[in-house]
């Protein structure tokens, strides 16, 4: 069996998470109204509308959905330059997931004007912000970039110059 190329891998992953993310930000939005579900002492289920940017950060300015969907995309474009370039699957499925988390709250913002989050986290009295699939996406990509950017790509670079026989 033939292998994927790596950019399908991403693309494939990317697609995956928009499904995961809109399935479960439509059953919020049918399902939950703007109530609230206690799931655990420390995590809830809400509905919140996000007009603002990741993680409720300027959550007030209702004009600028059409300004942040633009820049996600524009940002979108440039993770999908990067997709092409990636050289190994775990960074394809990293940038995938950075593309597909963007997308999925673009999706929002032009269908809603604000974006679905649902995920609400506490303990002691502190709310961590709500948050939603895409959300998690785009951290946990990101999150996976800088950690090879730190710790796995020099350890490559250096099996590469071992086994050429470089010093």
């Amino acid at each position: 069996m033939k292998k994927l190329p790596l950019k399908l891998i991403g693309l494939l992953f990317a697609l995956a998470i928009i499904i995961a993310d809109q399935i479960t930000k439509n059953l919020v939005v049918v399902y939950m109204y703007d109530g609230q579900k206690e799931i655990l002492p420390f995590f809830n289920l809400v509905h919140v509308w996000n007009r603002g940017v990741s993680f409720g950060i300027f959550n007030h300015d209702h004009s600028g959905a059409w300004i942040l969907a633009g820049m996600a995309l524009l940002i979108t474009a440039l993770f999908l330059v990067w997709l092409w370039k990636a050289d190994h699957k775990p960074m394809a499925l990293a940038i995938g997931a950075v593309i597909g988390g963007a997308l999925g709250n673009v999706i929002d913002r032009i269908r809603f004007g604000a974006v679905v989050d649902f995920l609400d986290f506490h303990a002691f009295g502190w709310h961590y912000p709500a948050f939603n699939v895409a959300d998690c996406a785009v951290v946990l990509g990101i999150a996976y970039i800088i950690l090879d950017g730190l710790f796995f790509e020099p350890k490559r670079k250096s099996r590469i110059v071992s086994a050429n026989g470089q010093s």
